[in-house]
């Protein structure tokens, strides 16, 4: 019997990565093959991100540029999942005829059947290949949907890793409770719901004799984990379970919330030793009024104070944030408290991103009225001011030897190596360029730092 050749797009964050792999693993499961040209796909399935317009404008040039391999190659169905399809389901549906099946959050196992699939011979379920995504195009506008969903993945989901196989990530909940005037996430991805510990135990054990050496806890808010299940310190509880799977090296955090950070879950960061050190706190402001706006709570000096405390127990630890620049209301005198803080704050990683209106969110009922040029400009200014700080920070690591996760070839030379510190997560952060010495891919060796190379850092092997 045929066997139908599938190719996979996946776009926007590692949460959504996690429901692609789902879908895969379901694809897998009924005996599809994984392929990386387009043109050779019998099936295509593009996840969407349906978080900002610009997300929504590169997932919908996508869906257009797969729907062209109907006229030119041999692909006879498209299906578009994911965040986009929940948010604006009845909207895609007319606009996109050329999509034959959608597929909502809450619909992910539906994937072989919306896929035409025929049953054929089994594939590894593991090391799945992605296609790459277009380019950007028009999004959709309107807000027809179908409501927040409600789906929770458990250990016995199918679920094949589209990340190398040393490394995967673990989604311990799913949706969340905040009112961050910017964010419609809640609206489609649901409430906060947290898996059970033993569940996400089990899938991490699982992950670890399968070969995965590093996992990354993801959620909307990973430091508010197991509050809805009545447990008090749930994070710190979590971090105590998986510290215990001896296959483990790396356990990395994502995605921390100030307001839910508590004392014991930053000593437990520190004291546990495959905790690595690196602290993800999106803090997207530091002025108290644009904070205030943006229905966050606190301010730079509350946030410094933070900052310290995670410094206290974890002094060679890497911080990363990300800031919101052009919010509405936001004066040169409060972006300027942002510069400020940023330079005080001297955070290892940043990412910034300009203000768009959002449907469905309060912020949306209040005239954006920064400037398109002035947001840019602003974002250029803060990523120059980190530039340097980043900088500075590589800087006083030359000459360090540290453990590095080792990813494989340099994609532009087989010259080079490349790996990962502790302090650095896959794909958002610099990375470690080895130009002397061999290393297996997936394997973790001692790095002499020699020099810096804007936001990565070379070195030597010196030892396993």
């Amino acid at each position: 019997m045929k066997t139908t050749k599938v190719g996979v797009i996946s776009l926007g964050c590692a949460k959504n990565l996690v429901d692609s792999e789902v879908m895969l693993g379901h694809l897998g499961r009924a005996g599809c093959r994984f392929v990386q040209d387009p043109a050779e796909a019998d099936v295509i399935l593009v996840n969407t991100c349906g978080f900002i317009e610009a997300a929504r404008e590169e997932s919908v040039e996508t869906i257009l540029e797969a729907a062209e391999l109907k006229k030119t190659g041999r692909l006879r169905r498209l299906v578009v999942a994911g965040c986009m399809v929940q948010r604006y389901a009845e909207e895609l549906k007319k606009t996109l005829p050329e999509v034959d099946a959608f597929i909502g959050l809450d619909q992910l196992d539906r994937i072989v059947e919306s896929a035409g699939v025929e049953a054929g011979d089994a594939v590894p379920a593991s090391d799945l290949p992605l296609l790459q995504p277009g380019a950007r195009a028009a999004g959709p506008t309107a807000t027809a949907a179908w409501g927040p969903s409600t789906y929770l993945y458990d250990e016995h989901t199918p679920r094949s890793l589209a990340t190398p196989a040393w490394t995967a990530y673990v989604k311990i909940a799913e949706g969340c409770d905040h009112t961050c005037a910017f964010c419609a996430i809640p609206s489609f991805r649901g409430s906060f719901r947290s898996r059970d510990t033993a569940s996400i135990h089990a899938e991490a054990l699982a992950l670890s004799e399968r070969g995965v050496r590093e996992i990354s806890l993801i959620a909307q808010d990973s430091s508010h984990y197991g509050r809805d299940l009545g447990m008090t310190e749930g994070l710190a509880a979590l971090l105590a379970e998986l510290n215990g799977i001896d296959a483990l090296r790396w356990i990395r955090l994502h995605y921390l919330y100030p307001n839910t950070i508590t004392p014991m879950l930053i000593e437990t960061m520190a004291a546990l030793p495959r905790v690595v050190d690196y602290v993800d706190l999106p803090l997207q402001h530091a002025h108290p009024d644009t904070l205030k706006r943006m229905r966050r709570g606190g301010s730079g000096e509350s946030h410094l104070k933070l900052l310290e405390r995670f410094r206290a127990v974890m002094p060679d630890g890497a911080l990363r944030s990300t800031f919101i620049v052009g919010f509405p209301g936001e004066t040169d005198d409060e972006f300027e408290a942002l510069l400020d803080f940023v330079a005080a704050a001297r955070f290892d990683h940043l990412g910034v991103f300009t203000y768009s209106h959002e449907e469905s969110t309060p912020a949306c009922a209040v005239p954006d009225d920064v400037p398109p040029e002035v947001k840019e400009r602003r974002r250029e200014r803060l990523m120059e001011l980190q530039r340097g700080i980043a900088t500075e920070a590589n800087e006083r690591r030359v000459g360090r030897t540290v453990e590095v996760l080792v990813e494989g070839a340099h994609p532009e030379t087989e010259h080079l190596l490349v790996g990962r510190t502790r302090g650095q997560a896959l794909d958002v952060d610099g990375q470690v360029l080895i130009n002397d010495g061999t290393a297996e891919p997936g394997s973790f060796v001692r790095v002499e730092l020699t020099e810096t190379a804007g936001y990565d850092l070379v070195g030597r092997v010196v030892g396993a």
